[in-house]
């Protein structure tokens, strides 16, 4: 007899359940998925949902539609961010978006953080949120098509959600500062080189699969077993993690009000080469 799924539908994201494995499927509202506000204060709740049923073993994460995520959804962001880009922003219009900067981050973390291991599947893009999203994930599979960039500095941001801290351990700094200092794109190939995916398949449904084939291989280990592996693993980093997260939601706060920033989504909102002049 097969399993029954058990879906639940939230703003951004859905949540199906069968047997021992769940999906979380991000769904926007935003085109390509992009991570608007209720993505930031959804996902979190979601997965403290998932990490306290005990039904549930393994997690899979995957985008709806071709693409993962484009990441952040800067047009349903733009009223957060432009607190802190009106002229004479002090001390509280700062202190609010640090405040934002952590809130935001616990949804990356709460991905870390959960006891169920979370397989990623990704398939198009995966853009500057995104790659924060699955740097946070266990297991991270691609389909041939799938894209990955580091987005942030080329909108006149340092990346704040986790990239920056958790990517040094899964591709190392080379590579991690190649990506993060140009902006760059790269495919699937490079990134399965480079140690970002574990594995490369043929298209997103291969690639779903082999996530789906994978957690349930998890899901069939001792659960208790399985969480102390994944604590074990997380706490050698932990610390690192956490205070490199603080640090840059501090450094985003005092630094990330700027001309830049401003030039920055003028031109995303006008489809323009945006010109920088470290302002």
């Amino acid at each position: 007899m097969t399993a029954e799924t058990e879906v639940t539908t939230w703003k951004s994201l859905e949540v199906s359940i069968t047997g021992h494995v769940a999906q979380v499927t991000l769904t926007g509202p935003g085109r390509g998925n992009a991570m608007g506000p209720d993505f930031w204060s959804e996902t979190p709740e979601v997965f403290a949902q998932l990490d306290s049923n005990p039904e549930v073993r393994a997690i899979v994460l995957t985008g709806a539609g071709k693409h993962f995520t484009y990441g952040l959804d800067l047009q349903s962001m733009a009223g957060a961010l432009g607190a802190v880009l009106v002229p004479g922003a002090m001390a509280k219009e700062r202190a609010d978006f640090h405040d934002m900067v952590l809130s935001m981050q616990r949804a990356a973390n709460a991905v870390a953080d959960c006891r169920k291991p979370v397989v990623a599947a990704i398939s198009g893009w995966c853009i500057g949120g995104g790659v924060d999203l699955i740097t946070a994930a266990d297991i991270r599979y691609a389909s041939a098509d799938a894209k990955f960039s580091v987005r942030e500095v080329r909108v006149a941001m340092v990346a704040d959600m986790g990239t920056l801290s958790r990517l040094p351990g899964i591709v190392g700094e080379g590579h991690l500062r190649e990506l993060a200092l140009t902006g760059k794109d790269i495919d699937a190939a490079r990134a399965e080189k480079i140690g970002l995916v574990n594995d490369v398949y043929e298209d997103q449904a291969a690639a779903l699969a082999a996530a789906h084939a994978t957690a349930l291989e998890i899901a069939g280990n001792p659960p208790l077993v399985v969480h102390g592996v994944k604590a074990v693993l997380n706490h050698t980093r932990q610390a690192d993690i956490d205070a490199s997260l603080r640090y840059v939601a501090v450094w985003n706060a005092a630094f990330l009000p700027s001309k830049d920033l401003g030039e920055a989504m003028g031109a995303v909102f006008e489809k323009r080469t945006p010109d920088f002049k470290g302002h």
